[in-house]
């Protein structure tokens, strides 16, 4: 848990005084992500470097685990903190193994401990020990050193970790890839984690909570969700763009706004059947199925409304679908792709479990608004 408590920072010029950041106070529980985000000069760098003290605090106070850390000698503080920054920082004359182990050679680890630890890391970041280890930076690409970087900043286990930009500097395809380690990571180590980015897709991507900085001020902290739905005022409104409500894709899952209750039939069945249940449902199509509830189509009313036969005959196979576990941000471009108004659901077995429409979707994103509308609404008759 990282917990900041009125924590300001005043840079004293020789004309003036600027500060940088304001009385703030916030709290990061145990194993969550939190993103610093926010315009340049915001705050939130000053902020972040605060923590382990590269940046002195002017007042205020940090606490880690329930600790105020503003009585813990420096250089052990910052061996506690796992510290991640854009330029890397790997040290060239040393191997990738070396590096890795640098903390835990500082704090006294048996080498044979270092070791496996460094491997076990880099098997986490995707990167192969066997081929890695003995390796120098200057023989890795970007994106490989930086999984380094966040390997060596995890090395040591520290139960905080601090990331300044630590994606900023890779190609959009590297950042997608590395963004995804780290969470499958996370979901493993489960580090408190405070997080600089100028980037909000990356922020609603990566943060159990935002916080929104302007002019060293806390404007608002929140879960995405909150956040694009519901900013608290119009410099966070603006600052998250008017396709904040596109951006809540993200955050949703397929399985969070699947109907379940839709009808099928399967190839064996008549097509008087499949017409019966479509026209009772309202329908103008059905999902077929095989045996073992695999999909295996669709079967459309106007194709067979005044046919006779069997479903086997007549369905069409379905040029895409969904799974659960997809965000709705990809399940809706696989629909506009395919000019589709629905999709079919499948699990991890590939069995299918209910639909998806843009109908569905505008409704639970809209539920959001409606709600704020009606809380505003009950609070005016109160008043």
């Amino acid at each position: 848990m990282i917990r900041l408590d009125k924590l300001t920072k005043v840079f004293e010029l020789s004309d003036r005084k600027v500060i940088a950041a304001d009385n703030i106070t916030m709290e990061v529980p145990e194993g969550e992500i939190c993103v610093l985000l926010g315009p340049s000069g915001c705050g939130k760098t000053t902020t972040l470097k605060m923590v382990n003290r590269i940046v002195a605090p002017s007042s205020g106070k940090v606490f880690i685990n329930g600790e105020d850390t503003s009585g813990i000698d420096t250089v052990q503080l910052r061996r506690s903190i796992g510290y991640v920054i854009q330029q890397i920082g790997l040290f060239p004359n040393m191997t990738i193994e070396e590096n890795v182990c640098v903390v835990p050679t500082l704090l006294g680890w048996d080498k044979a401990k270092s070791r496996r630890r460094a491997a076990e890391l880099l098997e986490m970041m995707a990167l192969d020990p066997a081929v890695f280890l003995k390796r120098y930076p200057k023989e890795l690409s970007g994106g490989q050193q930086q999984r380094v970087g966040v390997a060596r900043a995890l090395a040591a286990d520290p139960p905080v970790l601090l990331m300044d930009e630590p994606f900023g500097a890779i190609d959009p395809i590297n950042r997608e890839s590395i963004q995804d380690e780290f969470l499958k990571m996370q979901q493993v180590l489960r580090k408190t984690v405070l997080f600089v980015s100028h980037d909000i897709n990356e922020a609603v991507k990566m943060g159990d909570k935002i916080a929104i900085f302007r002019e060293g001020q806390l404007e608002q902290f929140a879960t995405p969700d909150t956040l694009l739905a519901h900013p608290a005022n119009s410099f966070v409104a603006d600052f998250l763009g008017n396709d904040r409500t596109l951006k809540r894709l993200r955050l949703l899952l397929v399985s969070d706004v699947m109907d379940t209750s839709v009808p099928t039939v399967q190839a064996t069945d008549t097509l008087e059947l499949a017409v019966s249940l479509m026209q009772k449902a309202g329908h103008i199509n059905i999902v077929v199925l095989d045996q073992h509830r695999r999909l295996l189509g669709s079967l459309y009313l106007e194709d067979v409304v005044s046919k006779s036969g069997l479903v086997d005959d007549f369905y069409e196979v379905l040029p895409t679908i969904a799974h659960l576990d997809e965000d709705l941000r990809s399940a809706v471009s696989s629909m506009f792709r395919h000019n589709l108004g629905w999709l079919a659901c499948l699990d991890a077995d590939e069995r299918f479990q209910g639909c998806i429409t843009q109908r569905g979707i505008r409704h639970v994103l809209g539920d959001a608004y409606r709600e704020s509308a009606d809380s505003a609404m009950l609070a005016e008759m109160r008043a």
